[in-house]
């Protein structure tokens, strides 16, 4: 069980970096990037399929979002994990949340060892009505 604690200092960040999101508005990503928008959170897609998704410039990785990403959200096969949390690092995000079926040890370890707040294979969206009962 994990301290209540790390989902509040999670959730007092805004700018949220959502890697796989998807346009399709029955993915996953989609509605729970969608719900997270509604609750006052800045959303911004990465994914080197589009231009853009729900209206927000959509990038092909999180090396090229100029602004500042507070915390990386992953929508991606856990193989990929270990190399979103390199590139979480390189541009100095303060938290990365891998949603339900994400998990990745190294990945894990990685991000503990860079002081980078992680959450493994749990949903964003599911913790923040915990929390705000909404």
């Amino acid at each position: 069980m994990i301290d209540s604690e790390i989902y509040k200092k999670i959730f007092s960040l805004k700018t949220i970096a959502v890697v796989g999101l998807s346009k399709r508005k029955d993915r996953a990503s989609n509605y729970v990037s969608s719900y997270m928008q509604l609750n006052g959170f800045t959303i911004i897609p990465v994914n080197p399929n589009y231009k853009s998704i729900n209206g927000g410039k959509c990038y092909e990785s999180l090396n090229q979002i100029k602004q500042k990403v507070d915390i990386v959200n992953v929508f991606r096969k856990s193989n990929f994990a270990l190399s979103i949390v390199k590139e979480a690092i390189s541009i100095k995000a303060s938290a990365i949340w891998m949603q339900d079926g994400v998990h990745s040890v190294e990945a894990f370890n990685l991000a503990n060892d860079n002081n980078i707040m992680i959450i493994m294979d749990d949903c964003l969206m599911r913790r923040h009505i915990e929390l705000n009962g909404r």
